[in-house]
Order: C-alpha cells, then sequence, then structure tokens
C-alpha cells in the first residue's frame, strides 16, 4: 500500500521546523514578488519533485523528449548533478560523463539529435539555450528538476510523487525527506504518482487523489515502470527477461528508490539478490570488486542487472573487469500513464506548446 516505505525522525522535528520555515519564507518571497521569478517567450517544462531522492524524473524526461522530439526541436537542461564542471555546458557525443553529470550523460547517449544542457543557473541556461548560434533554433525547453528552481516560472510545472513516499506523508527535512512544505505542490499544473504498481486498484486510485487533496486547476495522472530488453554491457547482445527467466539474479542500483523495480522483478528470475548503492553513485575498483564477491556466491546460471543510469558511469570505467562485464546486462526502464490516460496527457502538453511556440 502506498506510504509503507515511510520512515521519519520525529526527534528531528525542531530542526524540520526551522528548515521548513526557512523554505517558506523563501517562497513568500517569490510570491510577494520580492524575488523575481522570469518568464521566457519559449515553451518551459519543468519536471521535478520536492522529495531528496528518487521520484523517476529520468523516466518521465525521457517520456516527453519521446512525445516532442520527432515533431519539435527539444533540449533538456539540468544542473549536472555532481558534475565535475562549472557554468554553462552543452552537450556533445563526446562530452565526459564527468562534465555534465550521469542523467544528462545518458540522455544525450540515447537522444543526440536534441540539445542536452547543464547550468546551475537555469535563467542562463535558458537564455545561452535561446541565444547561442548553436542551439538558437530549439523550440522547447525541458527543465530537469528545476520545481524549486522559482527563478524561472515554467509554462508547464509537473511535479512527481512516488507512490510509496506520497509527499502528503511525509515529512520536511530534516525529519522525513521534504525539501519544502507538500504545499509546495499548489505550484504545480500536472501532478503524475509514479513507481504505481500496474494491478492498483480503483480503491487505491480514489484514496490518493483524496490524499493529495490538489486544487482544481491541477491534473493527477498515475504512472507505472515499463521495461524494454535486456542489452549485455560487454558484447552488446539483446535478451528479454523472459529468455534469461532461467538466472540467478544480482540486481544491483544506484538509484534513489529501488523498491518498485525489484517489486516488479519478483518472480520473473530464478532468485533476485539485491545490492543497493547510493543515489547518483560514482562506482570504484572495490565497489566492483563486491559486485563480483557477490555475484559468485549465485549458483549457475547467474548474471547481474543493472539500471541504465549506473550503467553509463560503469562504461567510462577503464577498470571495469571483462570477468564482471560480460555478466552484466543493462534493464531500460521508461513508464507508462496508467487509466488510459496517456493521449490525455500528451494532448494537453502539446496543446500548450503550439500555443507557445515563439512563431506562433
Amino acid at each position: 500500500m502506498e506510504g509503507e516505505l515511510i520512515r521519519t525522525n520525529s526527534w528531528l522535528a525542531p530542526l524540520a521546523w526551522i528548515y521548513g520555515m526557512v523554505t517558506f519564507l523563501r517562497n513568500c518571497l517569490f510570491d510577494w514578488g520580492v524575488l523575481k521569478s522570469k518568464k521566457y517567450p519559449i515553451p518551459v517544462i519543468s519536471v521535478g519533485n520536492i522529495t531528496v531522492g528518487g521520484t523517476g524524473k529520468t523516466p518521465h524526461i525521457e517520456y516527453l523528449i519521446r512525445m516532442l522530439s520527432g515533431e519539435y526541436k527539444v533540449a533538456v537542461l539540468s544542473r549536472g548533478y555532481k558534475r565535475k564542471s562549472r557554468g554553462y555546458v552543452l552537450a556533445t557525443e563526446d562530452t565526459p560523463l564527468e562534465e555534465i553529470g550521469d542523467e544528462s550523460w545518458q540522455i544525450k547517449q540515447k537522444f543526440p539529435d536534441i540539445y542536452v544542457a547543464v547550468d546551475a543557473d537555469r535563467c542562463h541556461g535558458i537564455e545561452r539555450l535561446m541565444a547561442d548560434e548553436a542551439t538558437k533554433d530549439v523550440q522547447i525547453i525541458l527543465l530537469d528538476d528545476a520545481f524549486q528552481h522559482r527563478y524561472v516560472t515554467p509554462g508547464r510545472n509537473i511535479l512527481l510523487t512516488d507512490f510509496h513516499r506520497l509527499i502528503t506523508r511525509d515529512k520536511i527535512l530534516p525529519e522525513g525527506r521534504l525539501r519544502e512544505s507538500p504545499n509546495g505542490k499548489e505550484r504545480a499544473n500536472m501532478v503524475i504518482v509514479t513507481k504505481c504498481p500496474k494491478d492498483l486498484l480503483p480503491m487505491q486510485y480514489r484514496i490518493i487523489a483524496e490524499t493529495l487533496h490538489l486544487r482544481p486547476y491541477q491534473q493527477l495522472y498515475f504512472s507505472t515502470f515499463k521495461y524494454g530488453r535486456m542489452l549485455n554491457l560487454y558484447d552488446m547482445e539483446v535478451r528479454s527477461m523472459k529468455q534469461l527467466s532461467n538466472y540467478n539474479v544480482l540486481l544491483f542500483t544506484g538509484i534513489g528508490c529501488p523498491k518498485q523495480m525489484r517489486i516488479d522483478l519478483e518472480g520473473k528470475f530464478a532468485s533476485i539478490t539485491n545490492m543497493d548503492f547510493g543515489d547518483h553513485h560514482y562506482y570504484t575498483k572495490s565497489d566492483l570488486l563486491r559486485v563480483k564477491e557477490e555475484l559468485e556466491k549465485l549458483p549457475e546460471p547467474r548474471l547481474v542487472i543493472t539500471t541504465e543510469k549506473d550503467a553509463t558511469k560503469l562504461m567510462s570505467m577503464d577498470s571495469l573487469p571483462v570477468s564482471v562485464a560480460r555478466h552484466i546486462w543493462v534493464l531500460p526502464i521508461g513508464v507508462k500513464i496508467l487509466l488510459d490516460k496517456d493521449i490525455v496527457f500528451k494532448e494537453k502538453i502539446t496543446d500548450y506548446v503550439r500555443k507557445n511556440l515563439r512563431n506562433s
């Protein structure tokens, strides 16, 4: 049931109150116009959350890219979390992962025809994308993880909340994992409950809708993970999960919340052993040694499954042993909008885009 993973530290409530007051006052300064938020003459769609940890932002950004890039010139702008560069960087297919961060690098590799840029100053990043000769034909800008970046007023603000950790049942940092009060959700045009089980009951939909208590102007959607065919990291062989169902699996991930992924894979293989690293973890030789040791504990036949996000960092390592790489299979993660609302969602997004193109 939703909310089952929520663990809070009630003894940190006084610190959470202080942190909550700081974020409340900051939001008030934007609401009162003391701190300025800029609008731009181009469709800007923000995808973000108010929770520390993964809510599935990258799969949802990729969902929007697939929806829009066939007809429009799309750019994705993020801050480039944990990158080793500074300022504005426009990615090319040869840009090292360390310069733009793992998620931006993954998106550029999967979608080479779109623009991918990083800049902690989102206003500056948008202005560079619109003005620079190399990117001035951009028609849509997708902001990755920008819900708290209030210096930009996006035309569409999409808020994600994890089915297993709904924002309305969580607490503010450090008592819980919220970056601000759940009331911040009112800035969203669309709210998506992510990582839902595929067999979610109608009653559960209604309970969640009532729990979130959205405004009439806000649209609520539910999404679930869908998985593609697996790719072997060593020889690029492609297979379905069914073809590998007799294998014993070591599932290792460095993502925010792998709970739903584990649930989805249960029963798909002979056995599954979980090995978790922190979100955005950069792997070391000792990490790979641990992976190898855990893999060797499994009976034959055996393999390793990881995510695309983790694979991007593994592929950039010079020290990835062949003995490990040949066992690693990458599982692509996409999203599906539930309740047959994918068409409605697409119509809402494309209608906004068409009405706000620079030449419209």
